[in-house]
């Protein structure tokens, strides 16, 4: 573990693995490094690239200075990436592909960026999360009820019906999902107004100049699919790809050698 000192003094921790041009990997929701996921990422794609997770702020071994507002995240990644020292390549996964999106059109320097399925709401294809989504979140988690953040978090993001939630209450996940409960309003700052079920802003990242490659699961639930084809449709650099058979938990199998493509890499080996 090495970290990186944020503009504002907060310590983000961070990993590399493999060798080669850097890829920053940015996680979403309740992701931390050393997810066991990401570490398959990573293992498939160091066969190529110098591959860097890292805890986003107030996960793992990472610091949490108040008060919290995105450009923080977005200095946190920033910090991350000038360790780097050279070029840089930077994938993101759900909430976390909207943070690296963000990062992007405030100049963080990177040369590409590949995003997996942000979670945008951009139709009445699903309903959108309530318009005091965030308002519930903070008072969840200064009344000290992370359980119920979290489940807000599940039936209203990502639409997880209530008798499932009831299950995952009692499975070992949920104790993972509590202990990130208080970064859920951040996930929620970052997605801004795009789960509103209103179109995105065509102007919000139009500075994004670089290549953008928006990632879709085949058997995501449409809504998903929506946001991923739409933000590729607005970015006049963006391109579009769908991964057939893949969900929002999407295989690392699976994903690692559409990465490699895009960022101009050998595929990774499965």
């Amino acid at each position: 573990m090495q970290k990186a000192i944020s503009r504002d003094g907060t310590a983000i921790a961070y990993d590399r693995t493999g060798e080669g041009p850097a890829l920053v990997l940015v996680g979403g929701a309740y992701q931390v490094r050393e997810d066991p996921r990401w570490a398959v990422l990573a293992r498939l794609l160091g066969e190529r690239f110098t591959v860097v997770t890292y805890d986003r702020r107030g996960r793992g071994d990472s610091g949490d200075t108040a008060p919290y507002a995105v450009e923080r995240e977005v200095e946190d990644l920033a910090a991350v990436i000038a360790e780097l020292g050279g070029p840089v390549r930077v994938m993101g996964m759900s909430s976390g592909a909207v943070l690296a999106l963000e990062a992007a059109a405030h100049g963080v320097p990177m040369e590409e960026l590949a995003l997996y399925e942000p979670p945008f709401v951009i139709d009445d294809s699903r309903p959108p999360v309530p318009a005091d989504y965030v308002e519930q979140l903070d008072t969840a988690i200064a009344e000290d009820r992370r359980d119920d953040a979290v489940t807000l978090m599940l039936t209203a993001a990502v639409l997880v019906p209530a008798e499932f939630v009831g299950q995952m209450r009692v499975s070992g996940i949920w104790s993972h999902f509590a202990a990130l409960a208080h970064t859920l309003p951040y996930d929620a700052r970052v997605m801004g107004d795009t789960m509103s079920g209103n179109p995105l802003p065509a102007d919000r990242w139009a500075a994004v100049r670089i290549p953008v490659l928006a990632i879709g699961g085949g058997a995501s639930d449409p809504w998903l699919q929506s946001g991923a084809r739409a933000l590729a449709g607005l970015l006049p650099t963006g391109l579009h790809r769908t991964l057939d058979g893949q969900t929002h938990d999407v295989d690392p199998a699976v994903l690692a050698p559409a990465l490699a493509e895009f960022f101009g890499g050998d595929r990774p080996s499965a």
